[in-house]
């Protein structure tokens, strides 16, 4: 507390010598900003230019503010209109129309924990996406599956169709090999947390082996229970030149998500109801099996079985029968917001409820939303963000298997006549060809994921000092995320792979509780103070402290007893528990300078420490800088002409990544001999003194607008470098280990970011606005003090991913005829060459149509599906003869024929080019409703949406864009039988009153 009050003395002092002491006159400006609907706008900012004083308007429209010093010029500026100038010279009523702004240049990004800046003015490319670009088209299925084709420089893949999540964001290429490639979420000022957790499937599947815990159950991601109905804004930090604020935890990007907020004014409700179905995007279909085929696959029994089922009709069509469900999806969204001068509030309650491709899979949830906003005096406000949220998803047993027993493993193994169905007493048949009944195990088994959690976040903003050209405001912060997560995968003795004589566990029931709990703490002082020559500056500094607690409890019980699920009731039961536990704390301080608007540059650092580093009291720094130039803003720059903005940039930043768990310290196992308790080395060696990784981004654009702003350009180059890259070393047996986490490299990532809005047409009638995004990534292991290893699949043999300097850390190879000198051929990457969106949005008097197109150029993957119904004699394409060179051998029995010779065949071009969004829609106008049912109803949009309505691919599977191994890792695009992706179809309806 001392230090506190010394600061805020120091503080008065240097505002004291900075603050000339004049005498002078006032009077007063006062009048109502209205919008071009003669409507009030109310909160709108009223500054004197040149100085930091400023008034805000009411919810009438009025304003009022004091100027000491004729002539002035007044700048009237709100989100969502055009910034607009007057100049005064006395005291006189002045009222002010603005005019809603048609592009994004009037918005204000971050540029520090504390303040914002205008977009015009930024140094960084900072992607910002507005709540009709996040469901003005449809509904998105969760918040990170709405940003597909939104900006340059996001790599989003859906890692599972199932419902409820299972979607990673990476942004701007690799950013770890083995730590966290995820960006940090921070939503209303509270950090989130990200995790998905698996509910211990790998006893049932043994995808993992050693019976280990499993990366492969592809569990749902947290951000997914984030409403996107409650989003007003998200801004994405892509590199460090920008997220360098957020130090030791942002080395994979920043995403900040805001949102709605209470306006003063009539209370405003809306009500919206959406309505539809899902089914799967492609379908492979089934083998054109004939007799001769059926007899030289699976023999002469087989054919008998296949001729009796044509004969009679039975043959099945399993994939339709296991994927061909039309999922019912309803979407129910009910908000209000409304207050007056002093008090503003925005509340919201949001139901999903989604049924999935599979019988048995779906997601629901429920979400309600308080925001408040006070301000009982001119020099503080409050503000208060709160959010509730449960959901429950179903998400089948899918993917990777050693034990022939998930759905789609079972699958490739089922053929048309396989007699699979339960009888009239629901005793299902042990499957002829395989493990597992798919029928059977879709039927009984669970896999359930259940949410309670409550996000919370408060800020007060104390003005403890304004003047007209300097000022210091006091910023407090504070956030809680805490949510239990409960899991439950059972399956029941009945299941053909559960049964003791098929070599089962004899019921399997497999608990988890996942406890987390997340708070922020923050506090900041603002100092702004402008010269009289309009030179800016604006000085912060403050303190942080993050807190992070996640316990997760892990119980499968084996053998169970009768037809109890209990984890007590059964012959063997194991525990695993694994606790998180860190505390983060550190500073911030900046400098920004602006002259005139001509130059803005900005310095700064973070220093972090953290319990997650070896030495938890050292101070890791993290700096920043930027410079921007517009070059329209100077004399020399002709007023006519048809360039409204010509901005040169250049930042430059740092961020950290932590090291993952377990690499800081060497952990051991319990085990028990002859009921002696002991422990028992897990194989990887810890490292006190391993140091986080470190990226440092050069980052060099230019932002254009012509012909008033209806043509807007920008251009990013970006070298990202990531030192201190942490890997697992192998080690000798004899030191027993067989691995260490250590510092053992480099990696580097380059890449350009284009982006074009535009205004083609604009009328009274008819307006069409446009835009277009382009990046192209390329990413290399510049140094590697290990040597070259291979990671992130299954073997050389199908193909994996190979770690060595001088390549790409996504480069995939493996054997071939024609290997290089590290011994394996390259068959390809996973990068994709380039990745562009479209977004068009046509509105011709009261109809809307929208679209989002993506296209993925180029990018491989390793598709392991295709192999398995290859091995079973079951592929869609079994007898098609396009792949073999000589033209003899059908694609099954060539792809199989290559196992063991080359990896080739199993790599594949995961291209596409998607519509990822379309909308059509017409709204009803009060005007056109007061002839109806008279007042009291502002308008009424109807129509209908879809997601993923048209899909181009040549990749042989369900979806290119898969991942057997989750979100956190750069090693995806490995395919196993995935859970496939889906394509909805939706009719709208809201109404605003």
């Amino acid at each position: 507390m001392k230090m506190k009050r010394a600061i805020l003395r120091g503080t008065y002092f240097f505002m004291f010598l900075l603050v000339p002491i004049v005498a002078v006159s006032q009077e007063t400006v006062s009048g109502v900003i209205s919008d071009n609907n003669d409507l009030p706008v109310p909160g709108a900012n009223v500054v004197i230019k040149g100085t930091t004083n400023g008034s805000t308007s009411d919810f009438d429209g009025n304003y009022e503010i004091v100027v000491n010093e004729f002539p002035a010029t007044l700048v009237f500026s709100s989100l969502g209109y055009t910034t607009k100038e007057v100049q005064v010279t006395g005291g006189t009523i002045l009222n002010v129309t603005m005019e809603e702004s048609v592009t994004g240049l009037e918005e204000v990004v971050v540029t520090g924990l504390a303040t914002t800046i205008k977009r015009t003015n930024a140094a960084n490319a900072v992607a910002s996406i507005s709540a009709e670009a996040l469901t003005g088209t449809t509904p998105p299925p969760t918040l990170d599956g709405a940003l597909y084709g939104k900006f340059a420089g996001a790599i989003v893949n859906s890692n599972s169709g199932a419902p409820g999540g299972g979607i990673s964001v990476k942004l701007r290429g690799a950013t770890s090999l083995q730590g966290n490639v995820q960006p940090l979420y921070i939503i209303d000022g509270v950090y989130v947390d990200n995790s998905a957790t698996a509910a211990g499937l790998n006893v049932v599947s043994g995808a993992a082996g050693q019976g280990s815990s499993s990366n492969q159950d592809n569990p749902s991601n947290r951000i997914a229970d984030l409403n996107p109905e409650d989003i007003a804004n998200i801004e994405i930090l892509k590199g460090a030149s920008a997220a360098a604020i957020y130090g030791s935890r942002a080395a994979a990007g920043v995403v900040i998500i805001t949102t709605k907020r209470g306006k003063a004014g009539k209370t405003k409700f809306k009500f919206s109801q959406s309505t539809g179905w899902s089914q799967a995007i492609n379908l492979l279909g089934v083998r054109d099996y004939n007799e001769q085929r059926v007899r030289d696959t699976f023999g002469d029994a087989a054919a008998d079985e296949y001729n009796a089922a044509l004969s009679s009709g039975n043959l099945v069509d399993y994939e339709d029968e296991i994927y061909g469900e039309n999922g019912v999806i309803s979407i129910t969204n009910f908000s209000m917001s409304g207050g007056g001068d002093k008090t503003k509030f925005y509340a919201g309650v949001t139901h999903n409820n989604e049924d999935g491709i599979v019988k048995n899979t779906g997601y629901e949830k429920t979400s309600v939303r308080l925001n408040l906003d006070h301000r009982p005096a001119d020099f503080v406000r409050f503000s208060l963000s709160s959010n509730y949220i449960y959901s429950s998803a179903d998400r089948g047993f899918f993917n990777n298997d050693n034990t022939g027993t998930t759905i789609g493993i079972a699958l490739t193994a089922t053929r048309p006549w396989d007699k699979l169905y339960p009888n009239e007493d629901g005793i299902y048949p042990d499957h002829p060809n395989n493990t597992s009944n798919p029928l059977q195990t879709r039927d009984l088994i669970t896999n359930n994921e259940k949410i309670n959690r409550i996000i919370m976040g408060g800020t007060t903003n104390l003005d403890i000092y304004r003047s007209d050209r300097s000022n210091l405001e006091l910023i407090l912060r504070g956030g809680l995320d805490f949510y239990g997560q409960q899991t439950r995968a059972i399956f029941p003795k009945p299941l053909q792979f559960q049964k003791i004589a098929n070599g089962g566990l004899n019921g399997v029931s497999s608990q988890g509780d996942i406890q987390n709990k997340n708070y922020n703490l923050s506090a900041f002082l603002v100092h702004g103070y402008t010269t009289e020559n309009n030179l800016n500056f604006r000085t912060q500094v403050g303190i942080t402290r993050e807190y992070f607690d996640q316990n997760v409890e892990l119980i499968t019980a084996t053998g169970l007893v009768a037809s109890e699920t209990n984890v007590d009731q059964a012959a063997n039961t194991g525990v695993n528990q694994t606790r998180l536990l860190q505390q983060d704390s550190g500073f911030f301080a900046q400098e920004e300078l602006n002259y005139q608007d001509k130059v803005i540059a900005t310095v700064g650092v973070r220093g972090d420490k953290s319990s997650n580093n070896g030495d938890a009291n050292k101070l890791s720094y993290y700096p920043k800088a930027s410079l921007a130039l517009s070059l329209n803003e100077f004399g020399f720059w002709k007023q006519d002409s048809v360039w409204d903005q010509f901005k040169l940039r250049i930042a430059y930043g740092e961020a950290g990544n932590f090291p993952p768990f377990g690499a800081l310290f060497t952990s051991y196992n319990a085990f028990s001999t002859d009921g002696t308790l002991g422990i028992s080395l897990i194989g990887v060696r810890g490292d006190a003194d391993l140091e986080s990784e470190r990226q440092k981004e050069l980052e060099f654009g230019t932002d254009l607008s012509f012909f008033d702003r209806r043509l807007n350009l920008s251009a990013t180059y970006y070298i990202k470098n990531i030192d201190n890259l942490i890997l697992q070393a192998a080690l000798e047996p004899s030191t027993g280990f067989t691995q260490q986490f250590v510092n053992a490299g480099e990696l580097q990532n380059k890449g350009i970011e284009l982006s074009l809005d535009a205004i083609p047409v604009q009328t009274e009638n008819l307006s069409w606005n446009l835009g277009i995004n382009f990046f192209k990534n390329t990413s290399e292991i510049t140094r590697l003090d290990i040597p070259a290893f291979n990671i992130g699949a299954f073997g050389a043999t199908l193909g994996t991913f190979r770690i060595e300097e001088g390549s790409s850390p996504t480069q995939i190879v493996g054997i071939g005829p024609n290997p290089g000198p590290n011994g394996f051929q390259t068959f390809g990457n996973s990068e994709a060459d380039f990745q562009m969106g479209f977004n068009s949005n046509l509105k011709y008097k009261n109809i809307d149509f929208s679209m989002v197109w993506q296209w993925k150029q180029g990018g491989d993957n390793i598709n392991l599906t295709t192999l398995l119904s290859d091995l079973n004699g079951t592929s869609h394409d079994y007898d098609t003869i396009d792949l073999d060179p000589d033209g003899v051998l059908g694609n099954g029995d060539y792809r199989v024929s290559q196992l063991g010779q080359s990896a080739r065949v199993f790599v594949e071009d995961a291209g596409y080019v998607r519509l990822r969004e379309l909308g059509v829609y017409y709204t009803l106008t009060s005007e056109m409703l007061s002839n109806v049912i008279g007042g009291g109803i502002d308008s009424i949009r109807l129509g209908f949406s879809g997601t993923n309505l048209i899909n181009i691919f040549d990749y042989n599977s369900y979806d290119p864009e898969i991942s057997n191994f989750g979100g956190n890792t750069i090693f995806t695009g490995v395919e196993v039988t995935p859970f496939p992706s889906s394509k909805r179809f939706l009719f709208n309806v809201a109404v605003n009153f």
